[in-house]
């Protein structure tokens, strides 16, 4: 114990000593940092990772004082009322337990006393370790959850073997677990973890099913025991931090769009409730895609740079006028006059997004929504959907077809909010869909747009609503007085997580640029990371393993593929190295670090995603 409380301060004093020296915004404490603010703002946003590590720095945050003003722009100077300080110490901390956690999961495997000095004093001198835990990241509460799940599982083996279901089997069981739960929380790098977990759980439930000493009873309370704290209890601890999140950020702010509009719906400080309530001809209207994570309809100036080289349509994730379109009727329908009272879109209708003067659809960029017997630029196989601005084209018509009205589906109209409906084309036949689909740079990575040949009656991507709606000539439908369910907003905000990760994809231009790198560089430490310092007068960070761990762990790793090798071959040629129980021992402690190190590593050589 005397040995880990050493060990214990001397990590404290690497994460903690001068932790604010450098006084200005490093690196992604741009993002991280600005996140804390928005929870204590309470103000909705977007990020690609779970909640779990940004609230914990917002709690960090609000414990030194922090308002949630400062905007954390990057290379900016912290003006004094800005708590950095406690918000790195707090994640300085989680860096330095990770010390304790190495060498007491280096007892429970049963290694040498001097092997678990050795596992704990790596953890404290590798410079990249000693880094990245000093700053305003996830990464700190990541590495530490990390290793608490390894360490709670390898003292529930302890017990696996000496007291099964003693109350302390139990709680090991229930704490790996809630372990597995909070660092899938934090980043979904935690999910390797999971799979670590997961694996041994097989394993072990296997040899328990060849047991025939075991009963029934016995074998159900193993497996339900299994079931409900590795399985159930991870997805409800996950969950939760989304109940969380979803709580504290009430307010209104930059990551609506991301969100269904009845989510929207349910913020305090947006302008739902002055949309009116029933969809007329000459209304200003905004369309959210229905599909998990969909965007906005959306059109630019930019044109697509093959096919019928017109204006670009996308979905896009983000409010601006390029939304923005007016719903009028066909080509040639007798004209409206202003003075007219409303007519209100019934379901069947032909439209088109115009207006009465023929100033075109869409108001910034002066086009019709359009569709035509050209390939679409991704997915080629249907049809390209544009923005065009002839004079009485056909092309610029559709059909809008009631789906259901998630509140009243008693009517033919077509509400703010609550109604689907889907866009067919007159012309083609094909149904307006955005299924996630993203778009090369020269669509700027927004969503692409087609007209499916083939409607799906059931295609959620092929459905779409009525967010902004604008028509002074109708009262306010006062749309605050919908919500939506929590689990659909979950759902809905995990896929969109899911589909913005897939879009980090590397700039070819800057494939040899200081902020990207390939997972080959890794065990080799052939390249670090410049992580702050644009300024002369700046302090500099660069991210730099130890070499002599990282390539001596590197190295390891074949060592120990070899000696499981020649002491599998010895053990079948009947040479008695180790016990029975000893066997066991080596190899879990082999499955934890080979396995592992495999779970963590070579997924990342399939994922699209800069790194």
């Amino acid at each position: 114990m005397i040995v880990c409380l050493i060990l214990t301060a001397i990590a404290l004093w690497t994460r903690l000593y001068k932790i604010s020296f450098s006084d200005y915004v490093v690196w992604d404490e741009a993002h991280f940092g600005k996140f804390a603010g928005y929870y204590i703002k309470h103000t909705f946003y977007f990020d690609v990772h779970p909640p779990l590590g940004k609230m914990l720095n917002a709690f960090a945050g609000t414990l030194g004082g922090f308002n949630g003003k400062f905007e954390f722009e990057s290379g900016a100077k912290y003006p004094e009322e800005v708590s950095y300080g406690v918000m790195r110490f707090v994640n300085g901390l989680f860096g330095a337990f990770c010390t304790p956690l190495a060498y007491w999961t280096a007892i429970h495997l049963r290694l040498s006393h001097g092997a678990a000095i050795l596992l704990a004093v790596m953890t404290i001198v590798d410079n990249a370790w000693a880094t990245i835990t000093r700053f305003i990241l996830l990464d700190a509460m990541l590495l530490f959850f990390t290793c608490f799940a390894v360490y709670c599982v390898c003292v529930f083996r302890t017990y696996q073997n000496t007291d099964v279901f003693s109350p302390e089997w139990f709680g090991w069981l229930l704490l790996s677990g809630i372990s597995l739960g909070l660092v899938s929380s934090v980043k979904w790098v935690g999910l390797f973890s999971i799979a670590l977990v997961g694996l041994h759980t097989i394993e072990d439930l296997w040899e328990l099913y060849g047991n025939i000493k075991l009963t029934l009873k016995t074998q159900v309370i193993h497996w339900g025991s299994r079931v409900l704290c590795l399985i159930i209890v991870p997805i409800l601890v996950y969950m939760f931090s989304f109940v969380l999140h979803f709580a504290i950020l009430s307010h209104s702010g930059p990551g609506d769009a991301q969100m269904s509009s009845l989510f929207q719906a349910g913020l305090g400080g947006n302008d739902f409730s002055s949309n009116p309530l029933t969809l007329a001809y000459g209304s200003k209207i905004t369309l959210k895609n229905n599909a998990r994570g969909g965007g906005l309809l959306h059109s630019h100036v930019q044109r697509f740079p093959e096919g019928s080289e017109q204006q670009q349509v996308t979905t896009y994730s983000h409010k601006d006028a390029n939304n923005e379109w007016i719903v009028e009727k066909y080509w040639d329908a007798p004209p409206r006059n202003e003075d007219d009272p409303p007519e209100f879109v019934k379901d069947g209708d032909i439209i088109r997004l115009g207006n009465f003067f023929f100033i075109p659809v869409h108001e910034q960029t002066s086009k019709n929504l359009h569709s035509h017997k050209v390939d679409a630029p991704v997915t080629s196989s249907e049809y390209e959907v544009s923005g065009y601005g002839a004079f009485n084209d056909t092309n610029d018509h559709w059909r809008i077809e009631k789906v259901d009205d998630i509140h009243d589906n008693s009517h033919n109209e077509f509400r703010s909010l609550t109604t689907r409906f889907k866009l067919i084309h007159v012309n083609l036949g094909c149904a307006l869909r955005s299924d996630g689909v993203t778009l090369p740079e020269w669509g700027f990575k927004q969503g692409e747009v087609v007209c499916q040949k083939k409607p799906d009656p059931s295609a959620k991507p092929e459905m779409w609503n009525i967010e902004l709606h604008v028509n002074p000539k109708l009262p306010p439908g006062g749309m605050n007085a919908y919500r939506s369910s929590f689990l659909r907003d979950f759902i809905d905000l995990n896929v969109a997580m899911w589909s913005s990760n897939n879009a980090l994809t590397p700039d070819p231009f800057k494939e040899m640029g200081q902020l990207e790198s390939k997972p080959y560089h890794w065990p080799f430490l052939l390249r670090g990371l410049r992580i702050c310092g644009w300024g002369d007068t700046d302090v500099k960070y660069y991210l730099l393993g130890n070499p002599l761990i990282w390539w001596s762990t590197t190295a390891s790793l074949v060592g120990l593929i070899v000696t499981i090798i020649v002491y599998t071959i010895r053990r079948a040629r009947g040479l008695k190295d180790f016990n029975p129980d000893e066997w066991a021992d080596f190899l879990f402690q082999a499955e934890i670090g080979l396995l592992g190190w495999f779970l963590h590593y070579i997924p990342f050589y399939i994922m699209g995603r800069v790194m």
